[in-house]
């Protein structure tokens, strides 16, 4: 009768400890996601190995040539070979996850040019993400689907798909670029986050960070000596 019973215990055991593997791969909290974070509940973005947390908006040229006021030849924005857009473009808030293999899922918020007529919105573009790993030319890219997602009239966007070809793991040196499916110019970057470094926290303008080194509360700074 104590046979049964021996047998038992392992068997819990074993289910417990799978339980806590699982939870461990499925808990935003482990994965180092806010509990509000709106990807919270995609299983892509709490498994990810690569995360992106706010986006830059491209300005077509980066440089110009010489030190006269108005430069004659310009430097063109390309990031790993990729050309920018023709109209400087902003981008509010990006958050994007990759998963070990391949799966994207990035929630844009706010792409929208940031000149000329049109100024403050997106005009029916479409976009898809493009993913570089290394650093080192000649630059592979691994791309969503190209006919990409339509931007609203607010610039916002959700793209859940796959990376073709699968990038590595690891991927050295991410770059992340949103992209316009018309022309495969691009429009934004993403910022690479580390794992762990959740939420996003800014100290408030009235609590500035404590000093390193502050004097004691019962022996104030002394006095600096009157002018003579």
């Amino acid at each position: 009768m104590k046979r049964p019973t021996a047998l038992t215990i392992p068997v819990l055991l074993l289910a417990a400890a799978l339980a806590a593997s699982v939870l461990a791969a499925t808990d935003p909290a482990a994965s180092g996601l806010a509990a509000d974070d709106p990807l919270a509940a995609d299983p892509a973005a709490v498994n990810a190995v690569l995360r992106f947390r706010g986006g830059i908006g491209v300005i077509p040229v980066s440089s110009g040539q010489g030190l006269e006021a108005i430069a004659t030849v310009v430097n063109r924005n390309l990031v790993r070979g990729v050309q920018p857009a023709g109209q400087i473009w902003v981008i509010r808030n990006l958050n994007a996850q990759v998963s070990a293999t391949g799966d994207l899922v990035a929630l844009g918020r706010g792409l929208v040019l940031g000149g000329g007529n049109s100024i403050g919105r997106a005009t029916g573009q479409s976009v898809f993400a493009t993913l570089f790993c290394g650093a080192v030319a000649p630059f592979t890219e691994h791309s969503t689907n190209l006919a990409g997602v339509p931007l609203t009239d607010e610039g916002d966007f959700v793209i859940r798909d796959a990376f073709t070809p699968a990038p590595p793991t690891p991927c050295d040196s991410p770059v992340l670029l949103i992209r316009n499916a018309a022309n495969q110019s691009w429009f934004a970057a993403g910022i690479p986050r580390a794992r762990n470094v959740q939420p996003d926290e800014v100290p408030p303008i009235d609590n500035p960070p404590p000093v390193d080194n502050p004097p004691p509360a019962d022996n104030p700074p002394a006095e600096p000596p009157a002018m003579p």
